[in-house]
């Protein structure tokens, strides 16, 4: 009791002192802890539970088919013997990003002959331990590229915009999917989610993955618009520090680091415009001439190019950063055009695929980034009519973990579905 009579300095010295204490006892009892483990020294399942990254893993024979429902039933089917198998290039799978989409492809059913990593020359010439062997780095080159069947970019839009139309240029180009949003805008180039739009990529050999918020925030609203019509949709997103990859991640952790050490009182900053630790900042990337973010114009712009709506349809976004390692939640809230029914709405979220319904109240159950993360599907819960609109609104809320829903399971999930719909073929067959 003591404690509570010392000086204030020497209390909040002691505060902090106990503070790090805890969060270092945290980190040494529990390093398979998903929300706070970093993923700079770890594997791509590094963010599931020890049961589940076992469950997870297959081999290059039999891999288990690529939607996370299926991976909840365990279901294991063997590779059609007579289908087609590729050669696939990851370009930048040294990022947060790229590691995750080559963890993907470990777990995918889609058919890969052959791996092979690009990096910068500070990377070229080390090696990688994957699913598929040890793969050697090769030094970036276009034409290496090119011989590839399928080329993945884990990199920036610079990057893209000055070399993803040469590897997919001509017959004996090479299929692209693009992280980036270089050509996410480009009306010869599709974006898709596959399970909204993936035969748009028929006849296409340069694909454009959607922005993370916009992929997580789309696969539960895309069965509410085919079940009542979207009028309008209203969303603010909760958006992880991983949104700005490793040294993102690596700020957080540092700053919070040295916060609860007592060696500062507020985070140092280079990443972020403020600090983040113990703060949340409601900007996201460049603001506009309309005061909005180029990031909460992302989601307006994604949503009406991958659901096909028209050019004035009513999207409005507040992107907000806040100080949690990974996944991104999203408040959205819709107004609808036929009326709402709840019980539906829960019917249908519950059947789609890519979706895990969280909406038990009494048992306190409903989406986190603690428990999205390090998942395929994107949790949603907390659905309820909304008081604003009435019968014809709804409110929902959605975390999803934005490397692999929103970045890296999405670009798997393209190439695969160019597999199904004949959009990608290999040069040779194996």
């Amino acid at each position: 009791n003591g404690l509570y009579y010392t000086a204030t300095i020497t209390k909040n010295k002691v505060m902090k002192f106990s503070a790090a204490c805890l969060l270092v006892a945290a980190t040494i009892a529990a390093p398979t802890a998903q929300a706070f483990a970093p993923t700079s020294s770890v594997s791509s399942v590094a963010f599931v539970p020890r049961t589940a990254a076992n469950s997870l893993s297959t081999s290059t024979a039999a891999r288990t088919p690529f939607t996370s429902r299926t991976i909840r039933s365990s279901r294991v089917n063997t590779i059609n013997p007579l289908s087609m198998s590729y050669t696939v290039g990851v370009v930048g799978a040294t990022g947060a990003v790229g590691k995750e989409i080559v963890g993907c492809l470990e777990k995918s059913s889609f058919p890969v002959d052959k791996l092979r990593i690009f990096g910068s020359s500070r990377s070229a010439g080390t090696t990688r331990a994957t699913g598929f062997g040890d793969i050697e780095v090769e030094l970036f080159d276009e034409d290496k590229a090119r011989e590839c069947d399928v080329v993945f970019l884990a990199v920036d839009g610079d990057f893209a915009l000055k070399h993803a139309r040469n590897i997919a240029e001509g017959d004996d180009g090479a299929v692209v999917i693009d992280n980036s949003s270089a050509f996410r805008y480009e009306k010869d180039v599709p974006l898709c989610v596959p399970e909204i739009n993936g035969d748009a990529t028929k006849g296409y050999k340069l694909i454009a993955n959607p922005n993370c918020t916009t992929a997580i925030g789309l696969m539960a609203l895309w069965p509410l618009h085919k079940l009542f019509g979207l009028k309008k949709v209203l969303m603010s997103t909760y958006q992880a520090s991983s949104g700005a990859g490793q040294p993102g991640m690596d700020e957080l952790k540092e700053g919070t680091r040295a916060v609860l050490m007592g060696e500062r009182d507020v985070a140092e900053n280079k990443i972020f415009a403020h600090p983040l630790p113990f703060n949340v900042i409601p900007h996201i990337d460049k603001f506009q001439d309309n005061g909005y973010t180029k990031e909460e114009m992302k989601v307006t712009w994604e949503t009406r190019k991958i659901c096909d709506l028209p050019d004035d349809f009513p999207v409005s976004c507040t992107a907000v950063r806040i100080p949690t390692y990974r996944a991104h939640s999203e408040a959205i809230v819709i107004e609808t055009e036929k009326p709402v029914d709840i019980a539906a709405a829960r019917k249908a979220l519950d059947e789609a695929v890519g979706i895990k319904l969280v909406d038990d109240t009494e048992k306190e159950l409903y989406p986190m980034p603690l428990t999205a993360t390090g998942q395929y599907d994107v949790e949603v819960g907390r659905l309820r009519k909304n008081l604003c609109f009435g019968d014809y609104g709804m409110e929902l809320f959605v975390s999803g973990d934005q490397l692999l829903r929103g970045a890296a399971l999405n670009a798997v999930l393209v190439a695969e579905a160019m597999d199904k719909n004949g959009a990608l073929k290999a040069k040779v067959e194996a």
